[in-house]
């Protein structure tokens, strides 16, 4: 057996296996010896069949199933020895394929084309520097964050009047065109977050208002979204929003507002049982060092994601894009036409460009992930669920052991994997591409952020 490759561009080449039949006649009467000896034939006992009636019946598709094992051990083991890379998998050339006739077999070839991985440059140098983006931990931002949790650990209390962040009780009735109580229409008793209102009229009509106050309102006013429409009203789905009114009677039934908690030791015990925040100057040191880590997540999170942009857009690789489509097709689960595939092709390049960008820094820093790395990581993950609830997590050896089980899941290992991977691409790119510190304020960050 023979393998020759032909090249046809720098990204494209095709490969031609040449079988001798002295490469599969022995192994194909082997073959048909081992058919011979269970065959049951009427007429013949077992083993006593006629090696040309056993060939006649079976020898086609065992000589094709021989060429075909063949071609493709000796395709890949000359992919392998000669340590080309490639794109996908080869995939048979459309024309003069196959050379050769079953009927009367002799020689056989068998042609390949194959898409080669494209050399490039990964554009990053000690002298390119990336802006990193960082939280401006101020006085207001620690502010913010403490009377935050003094109104977690704080106590709702009624009171008379509203206020900018009360939550107002009271019931809405569906009015009709006169701003009469409509037949038939929407009663509902249900609660406002005067602190999570967007609409400024709203608002202003709310403030100041008490107890057995009512008002006229459009239920959208105060209402997050059409799903949270659905809950404040009562109602079943947002099907049943079609044709309500959008005037709506509330009549407030009682007003409360969060006490937010002292600044004492009992507060600091239950924020940070370890004792460590003794004082309101430790919390505000607290508080800022924790904010800090917490945002520092965020600032990694974006720093990759700009650095995955900027490579996407400035590495320059040429693909073998004819023949990728091929692949696409032939490879799909799903039948996909040409028109869905050309729709698709840009998101399937962007997708296919990244794996290449992703494998060369693995391969020319050698970042590995190793089997120790996953079970770690997804003992650490775990943990980390058991603590969401409360739970001490168990022994090591239960935990390897529900580790394991976690890991036959194929999805839940390739959530595992790039997960790790997103982890090691932050770690390298923080080590080799030099920042530049830029603080933002928390909400230009959110908005920065939020833009990726």
């Amino acid at each position: 057996m023979n393998v020759v490759q032909e090249k046809v561009s720098k990204l494209n080449a095709i490969l031609k296996v040449e079988i001798k039949s002295e490469d599969y006649q022995s192994k194909v009467k082997s073959t048909l010896e081992k058919y011979r000896k269970t065959a049951k034939v009427p007429g013949f006992r077992p083993g006593h069949v006629p090696f040309g009636m056993i060939q006649k019946q079976y020898g086609k598709t065992v000589l094709a199933d021989e060429l075909n094992k063949l071609s493709n051990d000796g395709l890949y083991k000359f992919i392998k020895d000669e340590k080309l890379e490639i794109l996908g998998n080869p995939i048979p050339l459309e024309e003069n394929t196959f050379k050769g006739d079953l009927d009367n077999p002799s020689d056989f070839e068998f042609s390949y084309e194959i898409g080669f991985s494209p050399k490039f440059d990964i554009p990053l140098s000690s002298k390119k520097s990336m802006d990193y983006f960082m939280v401006k931990v101020d006085d207001q931002l620690i502010e913010k964050q403490i009377n935050d949790l003094r109104r977690r650990y704080g106590k709702l209390e009624s009171t008379e009047e509203i206020g900018e962040t009360d939550m107002v009780l009271g019931l809405f009735r569906e009015l009709d065109s006169k701003k009469e109580p409509k037949e038939g229409g929407v009663e509902h008793n249900s609660t406002i977050s005067m602190e999570f209102l967007k609409d400024k009229k709203a608002i202003k009509s709310l403030l100041g208002k008490k107890v057995d106050d009512a008002i006229v309102l459009d239920p959208k006013s105060v209402s997050k979204d059409a799903k949270d429409m659905v809950s404040m009203l009562g109602l079943k789905d947002e099907e049943e929003l079609k044709g309500l009114s959008k005037q709506f009677k509330f009549t407030i039934n009682e007003i409360k507002r969060m006490e937010m908690a002292e600044l004492n030791e009992e507060l600091y015990n239950k924020l940070f049982p370890t004792g460590e925040v003794k004082s309101e100057e430790d919390l505000n040191k607290k508080v800022a060092d924790d904010l800090a880590n917490m945002f520092k997540q965020d600032s990694d999170r974006l720093f990759t994601q700009n650095i995955y942009e900027y490579l996407l857009d400035k590495t320059k690789i040429n693909m073998p894009e004819s023949f990728l489509k091929k692949w696409i097709k032939l490879s799909n689960e799903k039948p996909i036409d040409d028109e869905t595939l050309d729709k698709e092709f840009d998101g399937y390049l962007k997708s296919m460009k990244w794996q290449l960008i992703q494998g060369k820094i693995f391969k020319d820093n050698d970042i590995q992930i190793t089997n120790e790395e996953v079970m770690d990581f997804t003992k650490s993950l775990l943990v980390s669920n058991y603590a969401q609830y409360g739970m001490p997590a168990p022994d090591d050896k239960e935990l390897t052991e529900t580790a394991m089980r976690l890991l036959k899941d194929k999805e839940q290992v390739n959530g595992i994997y790039d997960r790790i991977t997103e982890k090691k691409l932050s770690d390298y790119f923080q080590g080799n591409v030099p920042m530049k510190q830029k603080k933002l304020s928390y909400d230009d960050f959110v908005k920065k952020a939020s833009k990726k």
